[in-house]
Order: structure tokens, then sequence, then C-alpha cells
């Protein structure tokens, strides 16, 4: 999905470092840090994070991003759980 919506394919392939990638901006970082914390059980999103996150972003997005990374973690959860494989929507 992202490649069609032009996120290039190195960027992409940064993702599981994208703490240290110069592709992603300080509010792309921030958001993916913000998604991580949510999606890792053992991690909580801590103030500072939640301040980091709205110094970017306004209330209705912070309030639209947390529902969307909450409604895929679900999804995540359930397909895991029935065993349903990954529909491969992204090639290189």
């Amino acid at each position: 999905m992202g490649s069609r919506l032009g996120v290039s394919t190195e960027k992409i392939e940064a993702l599981n470092d994208y703490a240290k990638s110069p592709l992603f901006t300080d509010a792309e970082k921030v958001a993916l840090e913000y998604a991580d914390a949510i999606t890792e059980t053992r991690r909580d999103v801590n103030d500072a994070l939640f301040a980091r996150v709205q110094q970017h972003y306004d209330d209705d997005t912070i309030a639209e991003m947390t529902m969307i990374i909450a409604w895929e973690n679900a999804s995540s959860r359930f397909n895991r759980a029935f065993r349903i494989p990954s529909q491969g929507l992204w090639k290189r």
C-alpha cells in the first residue's frame, strides 16, 4: 500500500531502523515510535512520548492515528490466531 501512495521502496525497507534513518522526518519518526509503543505489549505511551507526538500532530490526527494503529494491531492478532497468512500486498 505504501508504495502505491508514493512511499519509496528504500523507505519501506528502512522501517526497521527508522530512528536512525535520514529518510524519515522528525514527525514520521515520532509517529513510528508512537506506533511501536502502542503495539509492544510490555511498553506504554509515556507522557514524554505523547508530548512529542503533540508537537507534530493535532488532536484529531492523533486520535485517527491511534485508531488506525489499534485497528491494525487487532487485525494482525486476529489473523495470527486464525493462521491467516499475509496476503503479500507489498512486493519489491
